[in-house]
């Protein structure tokens, strides 16, 4: 409901307005509710709830064992395989990360496709007609020496690295199912990994516009399976398919969601499940690309349709290499999940790896023990183990509570942007003290990571610092009257 704006509020004057004080993102919020409640702001935006009160991290008095149970007798997690991906990391991203999945029980780290595309060179052009996968191409050794090496380490930590290429995405040359040449060129990446160790694979041919066949498709899967268990019986192949997401009940299709009824992408899916070796596993979001609940009836519905066994692929906290994070705790996720699929990865951020770190740990909660599952604990507990001081484990709340996420806030997007998105509901409420003070917060959590993490979390700095700019733009923008001086000595920059 929106709250009727106070004609004497209005009448304030602008060195009332300014009067404020700095804050901490959670307080911030409750005086942003004040204000409607009483009449003080018009377009009260939306609250951030979890379990129906307003989101807010509480840092727990004593630091428990994580995951959740992890040290109890007989401890057994509940999903058979839990890992991430990377999203376009280097080598030394994967390997950054590989001690902290090991040290929370997760067991399964897969490559991003786009780790394996080309790097450009330093200074080339990449104009709109470029395309960085160049499958068909020898990866260069620099390149096969470092992914050697997170291979190594993987196995040394006991997680399964899952190897990963779509040849059909960001290539100007597509593959053909068809062409046994193509065939060749692509398998030598594999029979590489293999040579390895590696004994998980995937092929994925998500996100394309060409070539959408489910029966070339399922040769390509099904020659690739028997090429790798001629060598490792028990080598594993995994499949990322065109339509991943859905189906809805009562939904149309929306790429990449399977539509209902006698669709493109229900044909296909079915296709795929007749001629598709059933023992590739399928990866699926849930009954969207972005979900924001999966639930175990979900998962069957879409099981039972496609005759194969399951990972989740879950796209969260990824932002797509966008100026944003996603770090409130993983929610909406079904315990009873790891009853009908045998793995799950989260898709992470970039380039801010480190942060994402955060919902990880939490992701891995879930991953080990879904009956037990608290993502208010789970974040808390998430912030204390990451934090070695208090004033580490402070800001890391506070930067938390600017960013939590789209799962949080209900969006589907991994552009949402919760910072931008307050500040903006704030703007419209027409109080500038309450903006500029919302800044201030925002800026006093920057100045303090750069103070207690100085070469930690250098990315989710900058992605702060780039939202602050762009805040004081928008300010600018919506209440030009207010003079250069209205803003503190450190928060008089405009440029985005």
């Amino acid at each position: 409901m929106n709250c009727k704006s106070c004609a004497a509020t209005r009448g304030k004057t602008a060195s009332a307005r300014r009067t404020v004080q700095i804050l901490t993102p959670a307080i911030l919020y409750s005086l942003v509710s004040l204000f409607c409640c009483f009449g003080l702001a018009d377009n009260r935006p939306t609250p951030r709830k979890t379990n129906g009160t307003e989101f807010s991290v509480s840092l727990p008095k004593k630091i428990r064992p994580l995951p959740e149970g992890v040290l109890a007798k007989g401890a057994t997690p509940g999903f058979k395989f839990r890992g991430i991906k990377g999203w376009g990391w280097t080598a030394e991203q994967y390997l950054a990360v590989i001690p902290v999945m090991a040290q929370y029980k997760m067991n399964f780290l897969m490559n991003c496709y786009s780790s394996m595309e080309d790097q450009a060179e330093p200074g080339a052009s990449r104009g709109t007609s470029y395309r960085p996968n160049h499958w068909y191409r020898p990866l260069p050794e620099a390149k096969k020496r470092a992914y050697e090496q997170v291979v190594r380490e993987c196995q040394h930590r006991g997680i399964q690295f899952c190897f990963s290429m779509n040849p059909n995405l960001h290539s100007d040359r597509s593959f053909d199912y068809n062409d046994p040449g193509d065939l060749e060129i692509l398998w030598t990446h594999y029979a590489w990994m293999q040579s390895l160790g590696v004994r998980w694979f995937n092929v994925s041919l998500d996100d394309i516009k060409q070539r959408v066949d489910a029966a070339g498709q399922a040769k390509l899967l099904n020659e690739f399976l028997r090429r790798l268990r001629q060598k490792d019986p028990g080598a594993q192949l995994t499949f990322t398919p065109t339509w991943y997401a859905g189906p809805v009940e009562n939904e149309k299709e929306s790429n990449p969601r399977i539509g209902n009824g006698d669709t493109a992408s229900m044909r296909y899916t079915k296709e795929l499940a007749e001629k598709l070796n059933p023992d590739v596993y399928l990866f699926w979001t849930g009954p969207e690309e972005c979900s924001l609940t999966i639930t175990a009836e979900d998962a069957e519905r879409y099981k039972r349709l496609s005759k194969h066994r399951l990972f989740i692929w879950d796209n969260y906290p990824v932002n797509d290499h966008r100026p944003t994070m996603h770090l409130g705790p993983l929610t909406g996720r079904d315990p009873r999940l790891a009853t009908v699929v045998d793995g799950y990865i989260s898709n992470p951020q970039s380039p801010q790896v480190e942060a994402n770190q955060i919902p990880m740990l939490t992701i891995a909660d879930y991953l080990w023990n879904p009956g037990a599952y608290d993502p208010a604990r789970s974040i808390g507990q998430s912030i204390a183990h990451l934090g070695r001081t208090r004033e580490q484990r402070l800001v890391l709340k506070d930067l938390v509570e600017l960013y939590p996420g789209r799962l949080v806030d209900g969006s589907h997007s991994t552009a949402w942007n919760s910072l931008r998105n307050r500040f903006r509901g704030i703007l419209n409420e027409g109080t500038p003290g309450v903006a500029v003070n919302f800044i201030k917060a925002a800026e006093g959590v920057s100045r303090r990571m750069a103070k207690v993490f100085p070469d930690q979390f250098v990315h989710a700095r900058q992605t702060l610092d780039a939202d602050i700019a762009g805040m004081q733009t928008e300010f600018a923008k919506k209440y030009p009257t207010y003079k250069v001086a209205d803003f503190p000595e450190d928060l008089r920059a405009t440029k985005p």
